[in-house]
């Protein structure tokens, strides 16, 4: 749970201040929505091959290392964008972020293995909460710390670099793993092809996938360019990294809020109906977003798309964890995040090309799917 918050409070200022730190980097500003979009299917694309890979090599050498692994990676991510001149060297770093994908399902799959089968729900709720927090806490404080002239944005990721390499350290020197089965017999590349047809062949998780991925694809549409609405309404970037992590800090924390709520609320009434409501929360958010007069508007919208998002994700992890049958459900947990690491770079590179017809058509075109 630290590793996964602070993970997700240094991945959202690459997130949140990707549109400012292309300046930094000598990026036109006529040139910086498509680079936010392109620079967004960026971080998925390069390690999408690696992804069935990393399930088999936790159960084959523990799981502990293997979600090390992506604070070690993070580290270097976040050095090479500190030290970034230009564009290319920037969009090299963010190229990196591929090799740490596939940490997510890992630590479901150990958290599975030790909780109850009655508190699931309740569980992986709360764990559903450190993404939130972290995406809460890392604009606020991050933009708070720019705006107030105590780091600038290469200084910031610096510190995300340290941070990353700590909690690397934490994980291997604290961390112990749940009992876990026999590693299976054979290559890892065939154990991570059957891995692939395993959890692609079950009605159910191809159902959970295809809403995930759906839902997913809309929101990355929309999702790299929000901080723009902020600079939008602003009228220019002097001064807008604060703004911007007040109105998706606040969004980030309801959700983070509100996730454990909505893993009770789904293990009394059923976890479709509260995703479904989620699904539908989120589009009539990125609606009202795209009609915002103000940054109290923007606020509220942008706060109540955060509280869909976490409990749309809280109920897609609780449905594959109780849903999937036994045989499935390590293999399935393994790869809870494949639809959303292939949306996010089909709906980044969507949003890039619809963004040069203006921010709106993004979150209508996000809201409708």
């Amino acid at each position: 749970g630290i590793a996964s918050t602070i993970e997700a409070g240094s991945v959202s200022h690459v997130f949140r201040f990707l549109p400012l730190y292309l300046g930094t980097v000598h990026v036109p500003p006529a040139e910086v929505p498509a680079w936010t979009g392109y620079l967004n299917a960026a971080f998925f694309l390069f390690g999408l091959p690696l992804v069935p890979f990393w399930g088999v090599w936790a159960e084959r050498y523990g799981r502990v290392p293997i979600i090390a692994r992506s604070a070690f990676v993070e580290m270097v991510v976040f050095t090479v964008l500190w030290l970034a001149q230009n564009r290319w060297e920037a969009a090299f770093g963010l190229l990196l972020v591929g090799f740490q994908l596939g940490n997510t399902g890992v630590m479901l799959t150990a958290l599975r293995a030790v909780t109850p089968h009655r508190r699931v729900g309740l569980a992986i709720s709360l764990f559903g909460v450190t993404p939130s927090l972290g995406f809460a806490l890392g604009p606020t404080a991050g933009g708070w710390l720019v705006d107030h002239g105590v780091l600038n944005l290469h200084t910031l990721f610096a510190f995300d670099a340290v941070m990353s390499l700590l909690a690397g350290v934490m994980l291997l020197v604290f961390a112990r793993e749940g009992p876990r089965p026999p590693a299976p017999p054979g290559s890892a590349a065939r154990l991570a092809l059957g891995a692939l047809r395993m959890a692609l062949t079950g009605r159910v998780t191809l159902i959970i996938f295809g809403v995930f991925g759906l839902a997913y694809f809309a929101l990355q549409i929309a999702n790299p360019f929000l901080p723009l609405l902020v600079i939008r309404l602003h009228g220019g970037t002097a001064g807008v990294a604060g703004q911007i992590g007040i109105v998706f800090g606040a969004s980030a924390l309801l959700g983070a809020l509100l996730s454990p709520l909505a893993g009770a609320a789904g293990d009394r009434y059923g976890f479709r109906p509260i995703l479904a409501g989620a699904c539908g929360l989120a589009a009539v958010s990125l609606g009202a977003l795209a009609l915002a007069p103000n940054l109290v508007w923007l606020t509220a919208a942008a706060v109540a798309l955060g509280a869909a998002s976490a409990t749309a994700i809280s109920m897609v992890f609780a449905l594959l964890a109780t849903a999937v049958p036994e045989e499935r459900r390590a293999t399935t947990l393994n790869l809870v995040l494949l639809p959303i690491y292939f949306s996010s770079v089909a709906g980044a590179v969507v949003g890039a090309l619809l963004v040069r017809e203006g921010l709106n058509t993004v979150l209508v075109t996000g809201a409708a799917i």
